[in-house]
């Protein structure tokens, strides 16, 4: 609620208070004055006779209407500032029983504090169906200021009973009175619920600003996320270029130049040729060094510094944390050696295998089983998402299954309450069996 129109409803709700407190003291001090007037003009003989219940002494009335009022005042400044709702509950059931006993304090006469209770629900009511609450209170206290059946049908004077002791154009004159201050509470009321409606209005209207900004936003910061995605790829493509060419690129170039010289000189200097032969094994040799160098910085850093194993859990405990899916393993074997490129390929898969859980199957368990056996190892990440009948393979499937394929391993997915991810790869073999390769 913004600070200006809150200090208007306040200002708004403070005016009805003091009007009624202004209202209700008046119509006291009428039927204590009138009163001692029938006392005085020794009428009161017949205007016992004529009236329904023995009136009150002119201080009971007094006493008890003042008293009520700031009684009901004091408990709608406290339901107003209370913080916790079953406090706000007990007030606002607290200013009904004590609205009823000031309206029985002026036989009824008034029912306009009615409107006091109703602005208070209000002023402080969040609830979603404030209309409805606020239509059965005010038609419970209007129930219970009716006439016939107010107050346990304790039976009270009536207004008109007190101006039968005036003449008949003073009746209409104070009947005129009466019902102008009537009249004008209930404008003063029309004109606060008025504004609190606008001010819910306007607010709604903020809120739906706001939201529309926070999408426009979001969509923003998601076209600059990919864009930067795409640019840090676009970076890493240009690294790895620099590095093919600065590393296995040059390796090429001395290897093919050396091929070339052999070429020429096997015939007429096998010697020469042999020895260049050598150098060229020796470039060879130099390249592939290099070019692990440059593949091991693209390694995760939980591989290079801890166990599979533990990168493994340290890994699904980060995404965990970030995401709120429930990840947990099964382990039936874990072999203690796995070559660094099975460490990575692995360690991606199962990466990648729970961001498509999380983001794609909208999961909120996945488990990891891990077993090995015959020479194989086999890792199944199943999880609890959506799922898909057709499996339409994206980059990162793809990516997955040319991983495992440099491996020999295998690929395989499925639904089943769930996604399923099934993988396998060999012991025993090398990358591309290429033994002297990896040696």
């Amino acid at each position: 609620m913004k600070r200006r129109d809150f200090t208007m409803i306040s200002a708004m709700l403070r005016l009805l208070y003091v009007y009624n407190a202004f209202v209700v003291m008046s119509l006291a001090i009428f039927m204590c004055i009138t009163q001692r007037k029938i006392i005085q003009s020794m009428t009161a003989r017949s205007f016992l006779e004529n009236i329904s219940a023995p009136p009150a002494s002119s201080t009971e009335i007094l006493l008890w209407s003042a008293t009520s009022f700031i009684v009901l005042s004091s408990l709608g400044k406290f339901y107003r500032r209370a913080e916790r709702k079953d406090i706000r509950n007990m007030l606002f059931a607290s200013e009904i029983i004590v609205c009823m006993i000031l309206m029985h304090s002026l036989n009824l006469v008034y029912d306009g504090v009615v409107l006091l209770v109703a602005a208070d629900l209000m002023y402080r009511y969040e609830g979603n169906y404030r209309e409805y609450i606020l239509l059965a209170a005010m038609l419970g206290l209007y129930f219970m200021a009716n006439y016939n059946l107010a107050i346990f049908q304790l039976k009270v004077i009536r207004f008109d009973e007190y101006l039968s002791y005036y003449n008949s154009s003073m009746q209409t004159c104070l009947a005129a009175v009466k019902n102008i201050f009537s009249s004008l509470n209930v404008v003063i009321f029309v004109f606060y619920m008025v504004m609190i409606v606008k001010n819910r209005h306007e607010e709604k209207e903020r809120i739906r600003l706001l939201n529309e900004q926070l999408a426009d936003a979001n969509e923003k910061l998601r076209l600059y996320a990919i864009e930067s995605e795409q640019m840090a790829e676009i970076r890493e493509r240009n690294r790895l270029a620099r590095e093919i060419h600065d590393t296995l690129g040059h390796a090429l170039t001395g290897i093919a130049a050396g091929l070339d010289a052999c070429t020429m000189l096997i015939d007429s200097a096998p010697e020469y040729a042999k020895q260049q032969l050598i150098r060229i094994r020796e470039t060879a040799r130099r390249g592939i060094v290099d070019v692990r160098r440059s593949i091991k910085k693209l390694r995760p850093d939980d591989l290079e510094k801890l166990s599979f194993k533990d990168a493994i859990m340290n890994m699904t405990t980060g995404f965990a944390a970030s995401s709120g899916v429930d990840v947990s393993f099964t382990i039936v074997g874990l072999p203690k050696e796995l070559r660094e490129d099975q460490q990575e390929v692995l360690y991606r898969v199962m990466q990648e295998s729970l961001t498509n859980a999380y983001r794609h199957g909208g999961a909120s368990r996945v488990n990891i089983s891990i077993g090995g056996g015959d020479g194989r190892l086999r890792i199944v990440i199943a999880d609890n998402g959506r799922g898909c009948d057709d499996v339409k393979p994206g980059f990162g499937l793809r990516h997955m299954r040319e991983r495992l394929e440099l491996l020999h391993g295998t690929l395989n997915y499925w639904s089943d309450e769930g996604f399923i991810v099934e993988v396998e790869i060999p012991l025993n073999r090398e990358v591309h069996d290429d033994k002297d390769t990896d040696s």
